[in-house]
């Protein structure tokens, strides 16, 4: 095609024929085909560049998007077409065929929204920020998720992925703020507690008890976060919020006294039902979903009942034997006077009338029972017997690592990451479930038989590494020190003679080298690996942690390996603050090869693990026998692009990555992901272990 001529009917119709695979799925391209046609060149090239991306993900949405692109594109800025095509994309990742489709369907919706956004804020941007100020009100840990109404089920708070209600994108913000804060106000202050117990509440009921109730909660708000209530009545205030009924002027004293209770507002609202009709909120009201409410909490309930005598009873066994003889120990409570704890928290649990020394993870299972009930009943004060050990109620999905592989991938305590489609040119939105396992130690003879074998090496390397520490450098051009600096002295003496001052940087000092480094070793666990490989990858992370003790650098090592996005599995061997140990050696003995080499979730979140060390200098070394691979599609230019783009992540990062392989191949493709001077290809993999050492004695000088 020509630049600035547009392509012909019969060529935009083949164009999509071969991209729509009309050949196999009978789709009519004549209709788009015209419309796209009509176009100017550069808007041709352009939709069906964005054609053949998002068909590259599913045929039928590049189909879609040639029926209405063309209408698409008059309603849209290029900006917001293009996020239009990638909400589609995220969308048929996260939720499927028929959900992104959806979005294509409603490009006027979008286009609209769009238009908004230039004023509105983003839950997906404010996310983050809205997540650590939930973290410290106190209470339960909150979660945030999108939905078309605002609510909360007690464990999440159910957000509009957009709020635009007000002129500019910094007001909007604190609308979602204040709303998160009457939301967690729903929970702390025991807004669901009176509703448990009612069977099929009239609708009216529950509407009047909502309305009275949220006035009784900003009350609350005024009293412990007076700040935050200020900034309410802004938001308030800007929404242009109607002034309450006098009908309602005279129940606001009492929902507002410190004693009013949640209970006491569904008495209220049952006095007054049929006189009093709630009164209407502006903007995007917060509504009461009682049902989820209930089903939430219900479960809960009975797993922290579980879960909480089973801690009284963890900490009974941890008595010494002679106190437990003497004595049977009980469990009682009493009001916690310390002004320090926040109201409704105030209840301290006593092991035989002294304070229980109750874990940090049992305190927060205590406040979490608080909130639902209000107090800590009396039942679970009775630890638990030999029969609740066996009970379902205390699987906690968050802990156990195969619940993440079963059904929806988005589980809590699973890191979610980005994936790189190099076909869409974007990315994968939160595509890869990553989980870090650990590895049981193996305490056989490994360890010895290698540093047997390799005596002679140890030796050498520690003798190496011990000297790499106390390396000295030379600095040049000082004010004081022990010598000359010949090449400063020359340029001092030739600027005198024309004339210029003397500079008095004239002398040399050595400096002790302080190392200030962070490394983390990334080693294949690919099935691959069986065999030979494995067995000189053990050798040489064996032998350089010996080498390592020497030198002090910090350094973790993390095995990886994976089937399918679903599935992406990192090995905990060696923590950077873990010492050099039998059980480190155990570890290391205990590798062995698992499933597939799927890398970029591995690059990205190790990379992630350097971040939060502090060091000068961040090194992630990759010790693999071949490129990146999955059977899921993961192989070929798919995957080699994914780990590209990873590595191109973590060196923006601060990172500097490294490759050691032993596939013969490497040659093609590791100077694309890694460059030309950041990997080496070890031919035989019985030199392995010499190999690493001394790399990494370069790498780090």
């Amino acid at each position: 095609m020509k630049p600035g001529v547009p392509l012909s009917l019969p060529a935009v119709r083949q164009q999509l024929d071969e991209l729509l695979e009309v050949e196999y799925s009978f789709r009519d391209t004549a209709q788009p085909a015209a419309a796209i046609a009509a176009l100017p060149a550069e808007r041709q090239a352009r939709l069906i560049s964005w054609i053949r991306r998002i068909a590259s993900t599913h045929v039928e949405l590049g189909y879609q998007v040639a029926c209405r692109g063309v209408a698409a594109q008059a309603l849209m800025a290029p900006d917001d077409f293009e996020a239009w095509i990638f909400h589609s994309m995220d969308r048929y990742d996260a939720e499927g065929l028929r959900p992104a489709l959806r979005v294509i369907e409603q490009y006027r919706q979008f286009a609209g929204q769009q238009q908004a956004r230039s004023r509105g804020a983003l839950l997906q941007e404010h996310e983050g920020v809205l997540s650590h100020f939930l973290r410290g009100l106190s209470g339960r840990p909150l979660k945030l998720s999108a939905a078309d109404t605002i609510h909360t089920d007690s464990e999440t708070l159910f957000l509009p992925p957009l709020l635009a209600g007000l002129p500019t994108p910094g007001q909007n913000f604190q609308l979602y703020k204040v709303t998160c804060a009457l939301l967690w106000a729903q929970i702390r202050f025991g807004s669901f507690r009176p509703l448990l117990s009612l069977n099929a509440p009239d609708p009216g009921l529950l509407a009047l008890y909502h309305a009275m109730e949220l006035l009784r909660l900003k009350a609350c708000l005024r009293r412990a976060l007076p700040g935050l209530h200020r900034q309410l009545e802004q938001i308030c205030q800007a929404l242009g919020e109607a002034a309450l009924p006098a009908e309602w002027t005279g129940l606001l004293a009492r929902l507002e006294t410190p004693e009013t209770q949640a209970t006491d507002v569904l008495v209220l609202a049952r006095q007054q039902l049929g006189r009093l009709t709630p009164y209407p909120s502006t903007g995007q009201p917060i509504i009461l979903d009682l049902e989820a409410v209930r089903t939430c909490m219900q479960v809960r309930i009975e797993k922290e009942r579980a879960r909480f005598k089973v801690a009284l009873n963890s900490l009974l066994e941890e008595l010494p034997g002679n106190v437990r003889e003497k004595r049977p120990s009980r469990f009682t409570k009493q009001r916690e006077e310390d002004p320090s704890v926040p109201e409704g928290f105030r209840v301290e649990i006593l092991l035989d009338d002294m304070p229980a020394p109750l874990p940090d993870e049992v305190q927060a299972l205590q406040r979490s029972i608080l909130l639902d009930l209000g107090e800590i009943p009396d039942d679970y004060l009775q630890p638990a017997g030999p029969g609740d050990y066996d009970s379902a109620l205390l699987r906690d999905p968050t802990r156990d690592a195969d619940d993440v592989w079963r059904g929806s991938y988005h589980e809590e305590g699973a890191h979610l990451y980005d994936e790189w489609d190099f076909q869409r040119r974007h990315y994968r939105k939160n595509w890869c479930a990553v989980r870090e396992r650990e590895i049981t130690p193996l305490y056989d003879d490994f360890a010895a038989r290698t540093l047997a074998k390799h005596h002679g090496l140890v030796k050498h390397l520690r003798k190496t590494f011990e000297a790499m520490r106390h390396e000295n450098r030379l600095l040049k051009r000082q004010p004081e020190g022990d010598g000359v600096d010949i090449d400063a002295l020359v340029e001092a003496l030739a600027d005198a003679h024309l004339g210029f001052e003397m500079t008095e940087r004239l002398l040399t000092r050595m400096q002790r080298n302080e190392r200030n480094i962070a490394v983390v070793f990334m080693v294949d666990m690919s099935g691959s690996t069986k065999g030979w490989i494995n067995d000189a990858e053990r050798e040489s992370l064996l032998l350089l942690c010996e080498a390592l003790q020497s030198l002090g650098d910090r350094y973790a090592i993390y095995g990886f390996s994976g089937m399918t996005r679903k599935r992406c599995e990192l090995f905990h061997i060696k923590h950077f603050e873990e010492p050099y140990s039998e059980l480190i050696r155990g570890r290391i003995s205990a590798i062995e090869p698992q499933d597939y080499t799927r890398m970029g979730f591995a690059i990205r979140h190790l990379s992630r693990v350097l971040q939060q060390t502090e060091a000068k200098t961040r090194l992630l070394i990759t010790l693999s026998d071949g490129k990146p691979d999955d059977y899921d599609g993961y192989r070929g230019q798919y995957g080699i692009e994914d780990t590209r783009r990873a590595l191109i992540e973590a060196r923006r990062g601060g990172i500097h990555p490294y490759c050691i392989t032993i596939d013969e191949q490497a040659r093609d493709y590791l100077p694309h992901l890694y460059g030309p001077a950041a990997y080496s290809v070890v031919d035989d993999v019985r030199a392995l272990p010499l190999k690493v050492s001394d790399i990494y004695r370069r790498l780090t000088r």
